[in-house]
């Protein structure tokens, strides 16, 4: 049975979590291996961990972090951030996480999604992709950004998307640039315009502000699941309070663990 995920996503700075509006404005929220822990245990389908400042600041990923909350965590991990070669994927996944994921380096390297496809199979690798509305006269199209959202490109989202699952990805993260942090809703149609181009799973990421948001996502928005940070970073609800709520909606998901 295909259940929707609900995702508590880990922004990770100096080794710890953090949140901010738009990829800025940080504030810590805590230690990322005591809070996966708390989600794991909350019932959290997955936990995606995002080194944010590991490809501007040009080194790999937090593998001391990632290993101590592998240690005590049952949710699978995926982990983005600084993943720039089949090994630096394998450093990565040898720490504890299940699955990687890859941004930047893929857009500068589009085979790197098919190299570590090779080595790994697809259900180990997810392309995350940052997309920021056009300008006015271009509000129709979403384009991909990266380097933790300080650099937009000029390629378009949902294309890239597509040339994403062709290379061998087996789901997409599809985070709002626009909407990240604010709590204002995911972007519903930028999630239903990549959802609608590719045959993989699709993951709203970006701007939960509340449950009506999250189950939006998942109908008017088409993505298969939920990614969430703020929301349960600052306590606003759990991850058991989300899943009951979608569920008594008429979204499947996981209730096994409650």
């Amino acid at each position: 049975m295909s259940y929707s995920k609900i995702i508590p996503c880990l922004d990770i700075k100096n080794g710890r979590v953090v949140k901010g509006v738009k990829f800025a404005d940080l504030k810590d929220a805590g230690d990322p291996a005591e809070i996966a822990e708390h989600y794991s245990k909350s019932g959290a389908d997955e936990i995606v961990f995002l080194d944010i400042t590991a490809t501007v600041e040009n080194r790999g990923t937090m593998l001391d972090v990632i290993a101590r909350t592998a240690k005590n965590v049952t949710a699978p991990i995926t982990v983005g951030g600084g993943i720039r070669t089949v090994e630096d994927a394998q450093a990565v996944i040898n720490a504890g996480a299940n699955k990687v994921g890859v941004n930047s380096a893929a857009v500068a390297h589009p085979a790197l999604i098919s190299e570590l496809a090779d080595k790994f199979g697809s259900e180990k690798v997810v392309a995350a992709i940052d997309g920021k509305r056009g300008l006015a006269a271009d509000c129709g199209k979403y384009y991909v950004c990266v380097n933790g959202g300080m650099k937009l490109t000029d390629i378009d989202a949902v294309e890239w998307a597509i040339e994403c699952e062709k290379r061998g990805a087996g789901e997409i993260l599809l985070t709002s640039f626009d909407a990240d942090g604010t709590k204002s809703g995911y972007d519903l149609e930028m999630n239903r315009a990549v959802a609608a181009a590719v045959n993989i799973p699709v993951t709203a990421s970006g701007g939960a502000g509340s449950l009506e948001d999250i189950y939006n996502a998942l109908t008017e928005g088409k993505a298969r699941n939920a990614l969430v940070a703020s929301l349960f970073h600052f306590n606003v609800f759990t991850v058991r309070q989300v899943k009951e709520y979608l569920h008594g909606k008429g979204i499947n998901v996981d209730l096994s663990m409650y």
